[in-house]
């Protein structure tokens, strides 16, 4: 179980790293636009984001 979730983390790590690598300017104006949205939007994209891979777990594991 352990093993699996430092791969999970490491996975994360990983996918969430290639944009600013590749295309930094990208990564800072989508950034800067989340930094304008209010806190019940940013809540509502942190849950679409958690149901979504809670569907990938069930659908692949």
């Amino acid at each position: 179980m352990t093993q699996s979730l430092v791969l999970a983390v490491a996975l994360m790590l990983i996918i969430e790293g290639i944009l600013p690598f590749i295309a930094p300017a990208v990564w800072r104006e989508m950034f800067q636009r989340l930094t304008r949205f209010s806190d019940g939007q940013l809540r509502f994209i942190g849950l679409t984001g958690m149901l979504l891979g809670l569907v990938l777990l069930m659908v692949f594991k």
